[in-house]
């Protein structure tokens, strides 16, 4: 842990810390899933999909630049490279053979959906840790995946 005038406990800011470490390996994880859906997706409107998964891309890859911030304002050095990712991601692993859309909006909503999962329960691990601040940042994390997820299953067939 870096030195920091920061109010929470050093016990405290470890703690949170390897909560965000794991919640920031499933982003970078996730960044780069709906990008490779995004490259490689094929089938009718596609370019809907296509264009709401560059928006999606952007929106996940803010949120890692909050959570690795988070992870340097509590003294901790930010795990971000995507080797670290790799071997830290809880999220389902994508399917690099998948083409037809529903195959990727499959894989992705299972995606969101894991990632979305994994920041709620981060939000009552940080509030009981006494983070707070932490906490309310995993919560703008389920609203963003929470509506993505929206966005995604609303491409899979009615019915």
């Amino acid at each position: 842990m870096h030195p920091t005038s920061h109010d929470l406990s050093k016990q405290v800011r470890q703690s949170v810390v390897g909560l965000l470490q794991d919640n920031l390996a499933d982003g970078i994880d996730l960044v780069y899933q709906v990008k490779q859906a995004h490259w490689t997706l094929r089938g009718p409107n596609f370019i809907g999909l296509h264009e709401l998964l560059d928006q999606l891309h952007e929106q996940v890859e803010d949120k890692v630049d909050l959570v690795a911030e988070r992870i340097s304002v509590l003294g901790g050095q930010a795990e971000g490279t995507v080797e670290a990712s790799a071997g830290r991601s809880r999220l389902p692993k994508y399917p690099l053979d998948a083409v037809a859309i529903e195959d990727h909006v499959a894989a992705l909503s299972k995606a969101f959906a894991a990632y979305a999962k994994n920041h709620r329960a981060a939000i009552d691990e940080a509030s009981e840790a006494g983070d707070e601040a932490t906490a309310d940042l995993f919560t703008e994390i389920v609203r963003m995946a929470d509506r993505a997820l929206w966005f995604i299953e609303a491409h899979k067939p009615v019915g």
